[in-house]
């Protein structure tokens, strides 16, 4: 029942962000798209389609399940001691995204991890599709290492479906293309991650793609020192060197990616 539910949060999150932002680009777009807007997203949700039907046989209910055991079984730091439960579904959100602030920032420092993830961010322009367009690879080891992360701090199946959603809902807002009211990033980026921040992080420029990896929370860049804001967003170019030609960025193309020529 559990699963199945969580099936159904992940399939309603998914779907209503992806609409959601989608209607909200088109109404209100930051900027217009400068390469074929359907042909990206063909590419972009066949991609997303073919790692859930890989990710689903090679993982399954695997997270909820192992979340389900530490919490029977009294496994993790937070099971340590007793807490308010809210308190532990908060620092259970919180731990999990800042491990996901130092793996994004790891795949951008790491060589052979950045050949996974140049896949991301090869998309020539950066809308809502952009939030799913990774490589099974990088989410391969990802799937793993959140494995490990559940069974560290003791996470109940509870906070890994909020934080999964919290994750989904945030990726597909901070890569939509809409022009969202001054006044509203301006709040967002207090505590959270606004598409003018992460739209930085984008840019074809080395120095301004290597900040602002947070996801959920803006905190983990602000107190580590890899918050920056000063950048013209007028001016971002989005995308990887070497990977400029649109023709070249289809599915087959970003499968091998990793395997190709590096560039940074």
């Amino acid at each position: 029942m559990l699963d199945a539910n969580a099936a159904l949060i992940r399939l309603l999150t998914f779907g209503g962000g992806l609409v959601f932002f989608l209607v909200m680009e088109i109404s209100a777009p930051y900027r217009l798209a400068t390469v074929s807007k359907l042909r990206r997203w063909a590419v972009n949700l066949g991609l997303t389609a073919l790692n859930t039907l890989l990710l689903a046989a090679l993982f399954g209910t695997a997270k909820l399940a192992l979340a389900q055991h530490v919490t029977q079984n009294k496994l993790g730091l937070l099971n340590v001691h007793p807490l308010p439960y809210g308190l532990k579904l908060l620092i259970a959100v919180a731990f999990l995204d800042f491990m996901l602030y130092v793996w994004h920032l790891l795949n951008h420092e790491v060589p052979l991890l950045w050949r996974f993830h140049r896949v991301h961010h090869s998309d020539l322009n950066m809308d809502v599709s952009t939030a799913t367009r990774f490589h099974i690879g990088e989410l391969f080891i990802s799937a793993l290492i959140t494995l490990g992360l559940i069974y560290l701090i003791g996470a109940d199946p509870l906070s890994v479906i909020v934080f999964e959603a919290s994750l989904g809902l945030c990726a597909q807002f901070q890569h939509s293309s809409l022009k969202a009211p001054a006044w509203l990033e301006g709040l967002w980026w207090i505590l959270f991650v606004p598409p003018s921040m992460h739209r930085i992080h984008h840019s074809v420029k080395i120095k301004e793609r290597n900040s602002n990896y947070g996801t959920i929370f803006s905190l983990w860049d602000r107190a580590l020192g890899t918050l920056l804001t000063q950048v013209d967003q007028a001016g971002i170019r989005i995308g990887v060197g070497g990977h400029f030609d649109a023709g070249k960025l289809g599915l087959g193309r970003l499968l091998v990616m990793p395997f190709t020529r590096y560039v940074r």
